[in-house]
């Protein structure tokens, strides 16, 4: 709920900076809707000098899926939301620009064992009896700082509708794992040991969301 509440005022703080500048009489809006690895989102636009924009959206999805980790099946369930704050810089008299800024970040995966009989945890076997249920939930860095390339400026076309893309990286952090389960062993030590090493085992391959690669294509209109 804290992280949630960081994010609304970083956006609500972006765009009262960016209201503030469509008052004078050079400066421009423009707004964008974009699909991309993230999800689905809206953006806001700000013209601040010929070389400079800044930009404040939201974006989010919804993916399931079933797959193994550490030969335990298991069903997916990835939640993208992310509120970001960017600034572009166009080094050239054309639409290539430089991104750099912050994402509010609660993307999330939930994960649920839908291995049937028996589990190898720890590199020991239990039946299904004796683990339950086996849930777990993947968490990342609540701001994650954002670097990438793209193509588009609203601002320097004569047309109102533009196209634009943008290929980056987001550096939300090590994943942080939590495992549950519900079994006749569910409180057993020797158990919940050999549940830290599994837990250790799915941070290991899970460890590749540390950075999430950003792709995303958009179409804009300027006000």
């Amino acid at each position: 709920m804290k992280s949630k509440c960081v994010a609304f005022l970083v956006v609500a703080l972006l765009f009262a900076c960016a209201a503030g500048h469509l008052f004078a009489a050079d400066s421009r809006l423009a707004l964008s809707a974009k699909a991309g690895t993230l999800g689905g989102g809206l953006e806001g636009i700000v013209n601040i000098t010929p070389h400079f924009n800044v930009r404040a959206g939201a974006n989010t999805f919804q993916y399931d899926y079933d797959g193994k980790e550490s030969d335990i099946n298991y069903d997916f369930d990835l939640e993208l939301l992310t509120f970001a704050g960017l600034v572009d810089w166009f080094p050239f008299d054309n639409g290539f620009r430089v991104t750099g800024g912050c994402m509010a970040n609660e993307n999330s995966l939930e994960l649920k064992a839908t291995t049937a009989g028996t589990y190898d945890i720890g590199g020991v076997t239990y039946t299904s009896a004796e683990v339950g249920t086996l849930k777990g939930e993947l968490d990342f860095n609540s701001l994650a700082p954002y670097l990438g390339i793209g193509y588009g400026n609203p601002f320097g076309t004569e047309s109102n509708w533009s196209f634009n893309f943008d290929i980056g990286v987001m550096f939300q952090g090590s994943p942080d794992l939590s495992v549950t389960t519900d079994g006749t062993l569910a409180a057993n030590a020797a158990f919940q040991a050999n549940l830290a090493r599994e837990k250790a085992d799915l941070e290991d391959e899970l460890d590749e969301f540390e950075f999430y690669p950003v792709i995303s294509f958009g179409v804009t209109y300027r006000f």
